[in-house]
């Protein structure tokens, strides 16, 4: 590395005899993170790649094992989602303070919030081993908890926005963020995933137990861990990842959409921390809890009789529909909060052009939801563990 780009890079300082200091501390835990997360990203693909060649060896020589071997590597991806999420969070939290990254004011309730979220669902599950009553008591109140958390983070995001602060800290002007219509937006599509949801899960009669929570936890956090592992990275937020949301996708598959858009608003709301564009309150919903509670629609299609025996189409389907939703949610937000980053004239041509990279990230997750839900024994335990709606229940039996 040259020493102007080394300058550049790591930034410099005069001393009064005239000697140049590099300061090294304002960039170590940028550069350790991004080269952390480079090395999680070929060991997961390696750790993929065997368990799959062992897999398929112990389905064919000891397929009485197999079952067994499918815990054993369970047991093992959730240890490394545990040693990923500790080592970049960790990361992540000293990066934001050392940059500067996000005004102190945002900064600590985003960082309150995804600890009540992560908390609350440890604290609920514990509490399920003990019992059902405390179980309840400690789940509303962990809800609560999270839900004055996100109205602190949304008050603080307007003060951070009328003081200039987030458009200064974005690099756009604040006359150029259209305010009306990122809150129209906004609203009119937190009405279309509510009705969907509704409408769609309305056969789902069995709320969370200590085993729906269990499974969404494990699988916000294993997307969580594989959202940095990142193929590439858009200039102004966004990445293709290795297959984040299939776990996240998976639940909604298992447990319905209502379990599974409530998930993905948690995972929406983890990833302000792990990526903070923020700049409107309005704009922090769309690209961050919208967009990904739409995510939790995958499952949209498991109770239609149509595709009873048609597992990897329903999930498909249901992965292109959600998808959509959370591209036109991103839309929004470049339109009307980001429109000084277009290249374009048209600024609507340019944001759907920037977040087709949606469609890149999903199409991962497709093709490999389509050959994990290809296995008998996948789809056995998936079956075994999921709560169908009252109708699949139905058709199954007929």
């Amino acid at each position: 590395m040259s020493l102007n780009l080394l300058a550049a890079y790591v930034g410099t300082t005069e001393t009064p005899e005239g000697e140049t200091l590099y300061n090294y501390s304002d960039i170590w835990t940028s550069y350790a993170k991004d080269a952390l997360a480079s090395v999680f990203t070929w060991l997961v693909i390696a750790a993929l790649v065997i368990a799959l060649a062992v897999g398929i060896f112990v389905r064919v020589k000891k397929p009485d094992f197999f079952r067994t071997y499918v815990k054993y590597a369970v047991t093992v991806g959730v240890g490394m989602t545990v040693a990923i999420l500790t080592a970049l969070l960790a990361l992540e939290f000293y990066d934001m303070i050392e940059s500067g990254a996000l005004f102190d004011l945002v900064l600590w309730p985003t960082v309150a919030l995804g600890a009540a979220v992560i908390l609350g669902i440890a604290a609920s599950y514990v509490a399920s081993l003990y019992s059902r009553k405390a179980f309840k008591a400690t789940l509303i109140t962990s809800i609560s908890v999270c839900a004055a958390a996100l109205i602190a983070l949304f008050v603080c995001l307007c003060i951070y926005f009328d003081s200039g602060a987030a458009a200064e800290n974005n690099g756009v002007s604040q006359e150029s963020v259209n305010n009306l219509a990122l809150y129209l937006s906004t609203a009119g599509l937190v009405v279309v995933i509510g009705v969907l949801t509704f409408l769609l899960g309305r056969n789902e009669k069995k709320g969370f137990d200590s085993r729906t929570i269990s499974y969404a936890a494990i699988c916000i956090a294993m997307s969580f861990a594989l959202s940095y592992l990142k193929l590439w990275e858009m200039p102004q937020g966004g990445s293709v990842t290795l297959a984040s949301l299939l776990p996240l996708m998976l639940f909604s598959y298992m447990f319905g959409v209502k379990k599974g858009v409530f998930a993905g608003l948690i995972y929406g709301i983890l990833q302000t921390v792990q990526d903070p564009w923020l700049i409107h309150p309005a704009q922090f919903l769309l690209d961050y809890p919208v967009a990904f509670a739409a995510i939790g629609l995958t499952g949209m299609f498991r109770s239609v009789r149509a595709f009873n025996g048609k597992p990897q189409l329903a999930f498909a389907l249901g992965g292109i529909i959600a998808s959509v939703l959370r591209y036109i949610s991103h839309i929004f937000s470049g339109v009307f909060a980001f429109s000084e980053y277009s290249t374009s004239d048209n600024v609507w041509l340019y944001s759907l052009g920037y977040n087709s990279f949606v469609f890149v990230d999903i199409a991962i997750v497709i093709v490999i939801g389509i050959f994990v839900l290809s296995s008998a024994s996948f789809r056995s335990l998936i079956d075994r563990n999921s709560v169908p709606a009252d109708n699949t229940a139905k058709a199954t039996k007929e």
